[in-house]
Formats: C-alpha cells, sequence, structure tokens
C-alpha cells in the first residue's frame, strides 16, 4: 500500500503515512509556463492500494485530483481510495435557483470515475455521499476538536444555529460541559435578534463550534451577542478553515479569544490535526 498526496493536503498526507505506517509514493508535481499541471508517479504501484489525498479547494486542486486519479489508473494500482480532507463545493448541494448545476453532484461523480472508495471529513450535509457513484464514508473531527478545547476549561459549547447542534453535543459529551445553540428571532423588518436559546453567557468561557468558517459573518454576530452578554471568553473552532473575505479580521474585532480550525485546509489557525479521525474510518473500510 502506499500514499499519495496533492499539494493542498501535505500534512495530513504525512500523518496518514505514520498513523498507518504505510510509505509515501513519490511523485512529480509541477506546472507548466501556462500554468498547466504535470503529474507523474515515481514508484511502482501496480497491483498496490493507493491512498491519494487531496482537498478539493481551491478549484485547481480539482483537477490535480483528477490528474493524480488517472496517474493511478494508468499505473495500473490495484485499488485507489480517495481522501476529500474538505470536499469543495459541497454547499452548492442543490437548485437553488433555475438554471443553476449541482455542483457538488457533478464534482462527486467526476471523483468516482477512477476510485473505489472516497472519505470525507465532516461534509456539509451527509446527503452528499449519495451523489458519489461509489461506496462514500465520513468521519468526524469534533471529537479531536472536543479533546483541544478540553484543556481551556469551557463552561459550555455552543452551535451558530439548531441545525448544528450535533455537532456541539458531541464536543459537549467529550469537554464534560452544557450545551447550547444560538436562536435567532426577528424583532422587526430590519432587526434580527440572536442570543443563546437557553444558557446565560455571563461570565462563562464559550466554544462556538461549526463544520465551515467562511466569510466569518455569523461567528462574528454571535460573538458581538455573547459579548454583550457578558461572556469572559469566547473561542471559536471549526473543521474548515477557509477563512476568505476577511473573516479573521471580522472574527477579532468582534471580541473573539481565540480561532481553532483543523488542518483539512492548511491556515494559521490548524492546531487540531484530522489524520486521526481519517485513519479511523479508513481502516475499517480498507480491501
Amino acid at each position: 500500500m502506499y500514499i499519495l498526496g496533492g499539494t493542498s493536503s501535505k500534512a495530513i498526507t504525512e500523518d496518514l503515512s505514520k498513523e498507518l505506517d504505510q510509505p509515501l509514493a513519490r511523485t512529480t508535481l509541477k506546472r507548466f509556463p501556462d500554468d498547466e499541471l504535470y503529474v507523474r508517479i515515481l514508484d511502482n504501484i501496480e497491483g498496490e492500494e493507493v491512498i491519494i489525498v487531496q482537498t478539493t479547494y481551491p478549484d485547481k486542486n480539482i483537477v490535480e485530483l483528477l490528474l493524480i486519479q488517472d496517474a493511478v489508473y494508468e499505473a495500473g494500482a490495484k485499488k485507489a481510495t480517495v481522501i476529500l480532507p474538505y470536499f469543495g463545493y459541497s454547499r452548492q448541494d442543490k437548485k437553488f435557483e433555475e438554471g443553476e448545476p449541482i455542483s457538488a453532484r457533478a464534482i462527486a461523480e467526476h471523483i468516482s470515475l477512477h476510485a473505489g472508495c472516497i472519505i470525507t471529513v465532516d461534509p456539509h450535509k451527509e446527503h452528499l455521499l449519495k451523489f458519489f457513484n461509489i461506496p462514500a464514508y465520513s468521519c468526524s473531527a469534533v471529537s479531536e476538536i472536543a479533546k483541544y478545547l478540553k484543556e481551556k476549561d469551557i463552561d459550555f459549547v455552543l452551535a451558530p444555529d439548531k441545525g448544528a447542534m450535533e455537532r456541539a453535543q458531541h464536543a459537549s459529551d467529550i469537554i464534560g460541559c452544557e450545551y447550547d445553540y444560538m436562536e435567532k428571532t426577528r424583532i422587526d423588518g430590519k432587526t434580527v435578534k440572536i442570543k443563546p436559546k437557553n444558557l446565560d453567557a455571563s461570565n462563562k468561557k464559550v466554544a462556538i463550534i461549526d463544520d465551515i468558517i467562511s466569510t466569518g459573518g455569523t461567528m462574528a454576530k454571535a460573538i458581538k451577542e455573547l459579548k454583550r452578554q457578558g461572556a469572559k471568553e469566547i473561542s471559536v473552532a471549526c473543521t474548515h478553515g477557509l477563512f476568505v473575505g476577511g473573516a479573521k479580521e471580522k472574527i477579532i474585532s468582534a471580541g473573539c479569544n481565540e480561532i481553532i480550525s483543523t488542518d483539512t485546509i492548511k491556515n494559521e489557525f490548524s492546531k487540531v490535526r484530522a489524520a486521526p479521525c481519517i485513519s479511523e474510518v479508513l481502516l475499517k473500510n480498507l480491501h
């Protein structure tokens, strides 16, 4: 067996190689002057099982994954399991307006072409797995995030909305604290009030957990409300940290004490490893 990583997931690839005690496949990946990608696998992987690790964000990493998959197929690998630490385009999982694509399905179908199995981390919604034409599994990094937060003496874990409450509950079980979610109440046509549904944040250490932080707008609003209620400390944590459109600045200026993400998308806040949850699901589904 070989572990083969794309350029978007080097840290996780190396972690998985150590956790599974399997070698990294030697590759050459380089850009031509016109920015097209050249891929070559240097090891003989004929008849071998290959684990391909690549986040499909931003767009050029999708092309890189498809070329790596084709190279593995052409090299005669017995089976290719594709690990998607972050599944890009997962939020366009249905047609919101006529004339739109179902982007998550389109990407999933292409990835399915030269793969025997897919594993992704904290997909935006579980039904996304059905878009793949092959067996697809998910794993969650919430346990690893919760282990990190357990050292911070958190008083309660908060989901940014009711839909994310299961994630907050899971983390709270590990930390040994309470959990709640932010409830939005429309006051009038221009005013929306946002606050924890049941718990009081006054003088508490609060952690807000979500699957993705993109622009940070939702997080910033939640932080400001918690500060207004007198929260002592506020941490925000996510599996996938995109941090686009000035998200970092919004979150920090709102009053956040610490930002935490995993390494599914490597960034300055990647303090939690995703490899442990991936390897657990991987070992169950190999062969």
